[in-house]
């Protein structure tokens, strides 16, 4: 069975609301006051502490791009949609932002302690995701490496398991990972390439790898 995601204990977060002076702003404060958290109000600009901040509700009606000292999607933080228009354009230019959960307008007196849980799970969970994906294209790029690597040293007329045999004799006699050791075998072989295009002398560097 999969774990249902725990409730986070939000007294003493942080959270900004860009909105412009309205009865929204002092419905969301109120309700953000009683679950325990330290609000402040701006309009037009984000104070410099925003990126500090633990949440981020935002005007999505009169919102814009240059509001934001990060690029669209790139929020530091669970970002939570203040809607009152459902323009299509400002509907996407909400989705652009990714905000992670969404409130109508007019606020009434509740809805906004849901918004911060789902926007919380929400943004952690893309989060999570990027990492996942940033450490799986590291992976593939390690992999490549090793086989650049392994087909550099088996020029020297050897087969693949030789030179595979070979780059781990490297490794372990340099004491580092097979892919450190495949990184440093293909800056050479460039190095040697680079060389052999200048001038005379690299033909013997070149040969040192195989």
């Amino acid at each position: 069975m999969s774990r249902r995601p725990r409730i986070p204990n939000l007294g003493g977060r942080r959270a900004l609301v860009l909105h412009r002076p309205h009865q929204t702003v002092t419905a969301i404060l109120r309700q953000l006051a009683a679950i325990g958290l330290e609000v402040e109000e701006c309009w037009p600009d984000l104070p410099a502490s925003a990126l500090a901040a633990d949440f981020l509700f935002f005007d999505a009606d009169l919102g814009f791009d240059a509001q934001f000292p990060w690029k669209p999607g790139e929020a530091p933080m669970p970002l939570v949609a203040l809607i009152g228009s459902e323009a299509p354009g400002r509907i996407e230019w909400a989705l652009s932002h990714r905000a992670d959960a969404q409130i109508l307008k007019p606020v009434g007196n509740a809805g906004v302690y849901s918004a911060l849980l789902i926007a919380r799970q929400g943004f952690d969970a893309r989060q999570t995701l990027a990492r996942e994906v940033a450490m799986l294209r590291e992976r593939v790029g390690e992999r490549q490496s090793v086989v650049k690597a392994v087909v550099a040293l088996s020029t020297g007329g050897i087969g693949e398991e030789q030179a595979f045999a070979q780059l781990r004799t490297l490794a372990m006699g340099w004491q580092v990972t097979i892919e450190e050791a495949a990184r440093r075998i293909n800056a050479l072989k460039e190095e040697a390439g680079q060389d052999e295009k200048s001038g005379p002398g690299a033909a013997g560097r070149q040969g040192g790898l195989a």
